[in-house]
């Protein structure tokens, strides 16, 4: 069940918005808005595509932390959501790597590093070619098809 949004606004903030008639319209409409996420609170595939998503187009760092923290997506949850989308996530050294399923060899295939699990999967993203979008855009479960 969709009970608001969050979206990204152009300073960086991730800010919620409850689902109320026109909510989505409005965020859609604004200039302030760089992107838009449902929120299923249900869901924990909806939660970690919000922190993915939102830090791979630059949502401040320490709010997604928060809400990872709120949510319990820590980097042993992760790797649920890592095998669950398709991703493969390991570490490689003292930093985590995310990459395809898919995974070659890092000259071949795109990878994201980070100091968390989180972080590495937002890498990821970017590295895949995410683009934020308000509507029909292509998510990070997307691009790793």
């Amino acid at each position: 069940m969709i009970i608001g949004f969050y979206y990204l606004h152009i300073n960086g903030d991730l800010i919620f918005k409850h689902n109320l008639p026109g909510t989505a319209a409005d965020i859609r409409e604004s200039n302030f808005a760089i992107m838009l996420w449902p929120i299923d609170v249900e869901d924990r595939e909806n939660a970690w595509r919000i922190l993915v998503e939102a830090l791979a187009c630059g949502a401040k760092l320490n709010r997604v932390q928060e809400l990872a923290a709120k949510w319990h997506c820590d980097d042993n949850d992760a790797q649920f959501y890592a095998h669950r989308v398709g991703a493969l996530l390991f570490l490689d050294g003292n930093r985590w790597c995310a990459t395809k399923g898919s995974f070659v060899n890092l000259q071949e295939s795109p990878a994201g590093f980070g100091i968390t699990a989180l972080e590495a999967m937002a890498e990821l993203c970017k590295a895949l070619g995410y683009k934020p979008q308000k509507m029909w855009g292509a998510t990070f479960v997307d691009l790793l098809k």
